[in-house]
């Protein structure tokens, strides 16, 4: 026919090369659990082609955090903004939190898995003490600036940031304008640095995939899977709860959000860390949501660091599953002393894959229970993992949004 023009058909690459991202990494998910089912154990052959994907996100994501927090302080005109901003968010943490403790303490006590259990492990008791809230808060301040870079202390690299930042504002404009064009400058760098590791996210984040189901598929139908899916469960409920947020503060669309969010829960669950995810979470709030870059650069830093919802369900599980198995119940005035110990213990987990289940050995030691039946969900410790850094992430997120939705007004009038 004259005039028409028929579309050529595309080859399987081409088709593939046209999904958007997150369909990809999806795509290679459920080809890394279905590789991980059938070939069991020996699908642990792929896990360092994952492990790289994690020393990649790793090497950009400290630089990534630093020049995104300058650029988003120093992009507020008044000091002002940064403590309601700082008000807001650290509200809204400690309150997820306490809901996911309280959570996790509820459902523990419903389903009581650790009743019968025995046993089986021994454990070294030197693992250290539950931190003081002094200790939380001077560990918070880099003793060395250095250090903190090379260790990826992020917490403290926050607090760089945020003073530095500080300092920029009081700067004169002539002083002040080439740092804030600078800061802008790199940050821009480090996200393009990010985006191009996160073309290798699908293979990574698929592979990840198969070596964690080939290893630790058949826990789920062990002695374990009631505590398994209490700590789900939970988590679950954690879920809803975020979205019940989103709603009535927002009133954005929640399929709307968990469809923007999408690749970011793919990286939590494969990577089982909130410091790697960290650099998806960015990448979700400026590209897909378009937050307000000075909101999401703030909060999003700080949430990985203070705001641990799926940390705070595992500890709570972990220690009523402790208790149980070793017949001793708690008052309720231990139970207040429990959430308010979690609260500073969530913040010490830093943001690495398995650093919860040493945390969770301090809080099990803090109530003086046996160690040697805490350390029998470390067999299962990344399951839970992989669900805990999901919550931990999109609590941050969800958070990010409600702030940011609370700011909109007063950040275009600051603009004006």
């Amino acid at each position: 026919m004259t005039g028409s023009s028929v579309e050529p058909r595309l080859n399987l690459y081409q088709r593939y090369r046209r999904l958007s991202l997150g369909v990809k990494i999806l795509l290679f998910m459920v080809l890394g659990v279905i590789a991980g089912i059938i070939f069991g154990e020996q699908a642990t052959v792929v896990q360092p082609l994952g492990d790289l994907f994690i020393r990649l996100l790793m090497m950009a994501v400290i630089p990534l955090v630093f020049f995104n927090l300058l650029a988003g302080l120093t992009s507020l005109s008044d000091v002002r903004a940064l403590g309601r901003l700082g008000g807001k968010i650290v509200l809204y943490y400690l309150l997820t939190t306490t809901i996911a403790l309280t959570t996790g303490l509820v459902v523990m006590h419903v389903l009581e898995p650790g009743a019968g259990m025995q046993l089986t492990e021994q454990v070294d008791a030197t693992f250290g003490e539950a931190p003081s809230v002094i200790d939380v808060l001077l560990d918070l301040v880099p003793e060395n600036v250095f250090e903190a870079f090379a260790t990826g202390n992020v917490a403290q690299v926050v607090v760089f940031a945020i003073f530095l930042g500080l300092v920029t504002l009081f700067l004169p404009q002539s002083s002040r304008e080439p740092l804030q064009k600078a800061y802008d400058v790199l940050a821009e760098l480090f996200r393009k640095l990010v985006g191009m590791i996160m073309y290798f996210g699908p293979i990574g984040l698929g592979a990840l995939a198969a070596a964690t189901v080939g290893e630790y598929g058949g826990a789920i139908f062990g002695p374990l899977a009631v505590f398994l899916g209490g700590v789900w469960g939970a988590q679950a409920f954690m879920v809803v709860v975020y979205l019940a947020l989103l709603v009535s503060l927002t009133r954005y669309s929640p399929l709307a959000f968990l469809k923007q969010s999408g690749p970011l829960y793919a990286t939590t669950a494969a990577t089982c860390s909130s410091l790697a995810s960290l650099a998806v979470s960015l990448d979700v709030a400026e590209q897909r949501m378009k937050l307000p870059r000075s909101v999401y650069t703030f909060t999003l830093p700080l949430g990985a660091q203070l705001n641990k919802d799926g940390t705070a369900i595992m500890l709570a599980g972990v220690l009523l599953f402790t208790a149980q198995a070793a017949g001793v119940e708690f008052s309720l005035a231990s139970q207040i002393s429990i959430l308010l110990i979690g609260l500073i213990l969530t913040t010490g987990s830093g943001g690495i894959p398995g650093g919860g289940l040493v945390v969770a050995l301090i809080f099990v030691q803090a109530f003086n229970l046996p160690l040697e039946i805490a350390a029998i969900v470390g067999g299962i410790y990344r399951l839970i993992d992989m669900g805990s850094t999901t919550v931990n992430c999109m609590g941050d997120l969800v958070g990010t949004v409600i702030v940011a939705h609370s700011e909109r007004n007063l950040l275009q009038d600051s603009a004006v």
